[in-house]
């Protein structure tokens, strides 16, 4: 049930994508000739108003919103090529709006479910803490910042602890609504309130828990899908430095098996759902992110071409025919198509026991 329930949510995120585009051609005056769920053998059709055509396909791993003009020149006035700057990006940014969209609401309709939210707070300082660092932190400090970065859940200090490898950090708390700064925390002996010597920071944390208000429904809404983003930058960062590799990388079929994992290990059908409805919210807020980066093949390549050519068009007075821009697409996705085959491959090598390529 929860493989059908992943399969489900795939065809779900990728019609919100493509119906973005859809919906913001239409608002700027697109021709839209197809507006298809899946790929490969059309399997159904529906001619609607304004000449497009409406279909699901057999394969579902993608889909597709075919636009005037999009790959290349129009003489069309509705073509994707003659509207304005603006009108581009809006059009080529909407589907990963919905996409945010998407997995904001998931997260809304999830917190107004929600009896309580868990706040990171400061449970301990060793006492060696204070003689070290200068000053002591105090019980009930809430976590405010690691290094800068804001702590908006729970996770977030392991997720930043992690980050920092053991190497010095820069620790802000809240104490009685007003910052408390402790700069240059270093890994060291501290002894645990067991009295045990181990290797750390030197405190220990815990949860306190919030009422569940409407103001904080809201508020922990957003933090949370800021959070989901800055996830998505965190795992490009390790990719980049080599904290982690292609290797590590999940594809469809490796997705699919999570949330089948997550529904499993779940208490009950009720909790299941909501497990896999926040994996979802996740998903969604990913893939908004991953097609605004700047990569050809990608939404946020064709912003970047859009950009180079109307700063092309305004210095040297000469636009950059689009036909290039295709011929760059082209290969960029066959390297994208490649990336996931890869990806699909390792996923099924592990899903029995096979380890993947390395």
């Amino acid at each position: 049930m929860y493989i059908i329930l992943a399969i489900l949510l795939f065809g779900v995120l990728i019609a919100a994508h493509e119906w973005g585009h859809f919906i913001a051609a239409r608002l700027c005056g697109v021709t839209v000739h197809e507006f298809a769920i899946g790929m490969g053998p059309q399997i159904w059709h529906k001619d609607g108003k304004k000449g497009t055509k409406f279909s699901l396909r057999a394969l579902p791993i993608g889909g597709f919103c075919a636009m005037e003009g999009e790959d290349e020149a129009s003489d069309d006035p509705h073509s994707l090529s003659n509207q304005s700057f603006w009108k581009k990006v809006a059009v080529f940014a909407a589907g990963a709006a919905m996409n945010f969209l998407v997995g904001v609401l998931i997260i809304l309709v999830l917190n107004f479910r929600a009896a309580g939210f868990l706040v990171p707070v400061i449970q301990g300082g060793a006492p060696e803490f204070a003689a070290v660092n200068g000053a002591a932190l105090e019980e009930g400090d809430v976590f405010y910042s690691i290094n800068g970065a804001r702590i908006y859940l729970t996770g977030d200090v392991d997720v930043l602890l992690r980050l920092a490898n053991r190497e010095p950090i820069d620790l802000v708390v809240l104490r009685d609504g007003e910052k408390v700064a402790f700069n240059n925390l270093a890994v060291g002996t501290y002894t645990s309130p067991e009295g045990e010597p181990y290797q750390g920071y030197g405190f220990t944390r815990t949860a306190m828990v919030e009422e569940a208000t409407l103001g904080n429904r809201l508020k922990y809404t957003w933090y949370n899908s800021i959070d989901f983003v800055r996830i998505v930058w965190y795992s490009l960062q390790m990719l980049f430095t080599g904290s982690a590799g292609v290797s590590d990388l999940n594809g469809p079929v490796g997705i699919v098996s999570e949330i089948n994992a997550v529904g499993a290990q779940s208490a009950n059908v009720t909790a299941a759902l909501e497990n896999i409805a926040y994996f979802g919210a996740m998903i969604a807020v990913n893939l908004a992110v991953m097609n605004l980066l700047p990569i050809p093949a990608l939404d946020g390549g064709h912003i970047l071409f859009l950009v180079i050519s109307t700063a092309s068009e305004k210095i040297f007075k000469k636009k950059i025919p689009i036909r290039y821009e295709a011929a760059i697409n082209m290969v960029f996705l066959f390297l994208l198509m490649g990336l996931m085959l890869f990806v699909t491959f390792n996923d099924v090598m592990k899903l029995f026991g096979g380890g993947g390529a390395q």
